[in-house]
């Protein structure tokens, strides 16, 4: 599989890699699905994962791992939809807002997780090139798949959240393509969120027991 870490084209005078361009058009595919709810968005998110672990198997250990990572939420998304599909009149998933506490819980999770991880790619050099801000976008990648596994309209914030961060870290460390795909994400992340937002609102609410009708 060595044919995925060769060129396969050249922008604006930055090479682009097969694994890079494959493997962000997935996950581009992957971000369109989950706007429209579509259980197809965790295969194709897998897809892409596998992909890049196989891209990076062997050379790069670190960006190994965290596709395994990615491959085991998709998974678990995979699960979770599968599990709730149908509660919406069109069968799919029905966003909803997190609660307060689960937004915390995210949170604490986002911020404990990225010093986690950058101290242990500092401690190990070869497992990242850049430890906080790497880690600090797989964390909130993990973080945000969770989100959307359990069908919670801030996981589209939290996306946002790593795109300004990835958009200038790939343009900087000559991974153009990925850059030029964060751009892209920003924009469906910011009409996917208004449509699961209004999706949550419209939404039928639970009755409480014992509250008038």
């Amino acid at each position: 599989m060595n044919w995925l870490n060769s060129e396969a084209f050249t922008l604006l005078g930055q090479r682009i890699i097969w694994s890079d361009m494959i493997g962000n058009v997935l996950g581009l595919v992957t971000l369109a699905l989950g706007w429209r709810r579509s259980l197809l968005t965790w295969p194709v998110q897998f897809l892409s994962g596998l992909v890049l672990f196989v891209a990076f198997y062997g050379h790069l250990a670190g960006s190994a791992g965290k596709q395994t990572v990615v491959m085991v939420v998709a998974l678990y998304g995979w699960w979770q939809w599968n599990r709730s599909k149908g509660q919406a009149e069109d069968g799919h998933i029905t966003p909803r807002f997190a609660t307060w506490r689960e937004r915390g819980a995210m949170v604490a999770a986002a911020a404990a997780g990225t010093v986690v991880v950058a101290l242990l790619f500092k401690a190990y050099p070869s497992l990242s090139w850049d430890p906080w801000p790497d880690a600090y976008i797989f964390v909130g990648t993990v973080v945000a798949m969770y989100a959307q596994a359990r069908g919670m309209v801030e996981f589209w914030i939290a996306w946002l959240l790593v795109d300004v961060v990835g958009v200038p870290l790939n343009f900087a460390n000559g991974y153009a393509f990925s850059g030029f795909v964060y751009v892209i994400y920003g924009a469906l992340v910011l009409w996917g969120m208004r449509d699961w937002w209004l999706r949550s609102r419209r939404a039928p609410q639970p009755v409480l027991e014992g509250a008038p009708a």
